[in-house]
């Protein structure tokens, strides 16, 4: 039979042993915990910085959606216009070529060219050879010309005077000098005597540096002594459209 004192002593090592087995859950757990808690704040960081990231790429493509929104509208803008000027420019050629039908094969040529309406006047019909004096028979077909283009005030032209490659030597002028100042006689019967406003015209000389055929032969250089009416697009309206749409 086992002593008092025997019972006593395994009682209290019995005791001892389950402390020391309780310490070592406890700051198990303790450690646990305090992994648990780093991980959680890393966690809770890491949810931080994608809410962030998240809010940022939000607003880019907001900014991307009102940005294509935007774009879309100045496209349309610019489609509509563009299209509303090539439907002008395209009745603008049908009035041209029956108004200038009368001077058909008589140095007249009416087309289409780079998104612009050409009107080709040779110097046959225009001038003297070395003159920049408007013969009768220009006067009457820029007569014709400007009835034409006085059916569409807002429309816009250039008068571009053009030689052949022969050297002029008149007093004080050259092939450059020659042509612009036949285009500037163009420019001045149809604002004095056909009532084009001049705040549509443009004018200037190319001299003998914007040929359409051969210098080399005579019927070539007749070709390149031209004026050239050139009709285009009113590209300040298309701007203001297209700023106009972007605006909506």
């Amino acid at each position: 039979m086992l002593s008092k004192s025997t019972i006593i002593a395994a009682l209290f090592s019995v005791a001892i042993l389950s402390s020391c087995v309780s310490t070592k859950k406890y700051n198990s757990a303790v450690s646990e915990s305090e992994q648990l808690k780093s991980q959680n704040a890393q966690l809770n960081s890491k949810i931080s910085e994608l809410t962030a990231t998240n809010q940022t790429l939000t607003t880019q493509l907001n900014q991307s959606k009102n940005d294509a929104s935007a774009c879309q509208a100045k496209l349309s803008a610019y489609q509509q216009s563009l299209n509303e000027q090539y439907n002008t420019l395209q009745k603008m050629e049908e009035i041209l070529e029956k108004g200038m039908a009368d001077f058909e094969g008589k140095g007249v040529d009416v087309y289409y060219k780079n998104g612009a309406i050409h009107v080709k006047l040779q110097e046959a019909l225009m001038f003297k050879p070395a003159s920049s004096a408007l013969d009768d028979s220009g006067k009457k077909a820029l007569k014709n010309l400007a009835d034409a283009l006085n059916q569409y005030p807002n429309l816009k032209f250039s008068v571009i005077g053009n030689t052949d490659s022969v050297m002029y030597k008149g007093k004080g002028m050259d092939n450059w000098s020659l042509s612009t100042e036949r285009a500037n006689s163009v420019v001045r019967i149809l604002r004095d005597d056909y009532k084009v406003n001049p705040a549509r015209i443009t004018s200037g000389g190319r001299g003998k540096y914007d040929p359409v055929a051969s210098n080399s032969t005579p019927e070539g250089r007749a070709q390149n002594r031209r004026i050239e009416i050139i009709l285009y697009p009113d590209y300040e309206k298309i701007y203001q459209a297209v700023q106009q749409g972007s605006a909506k």
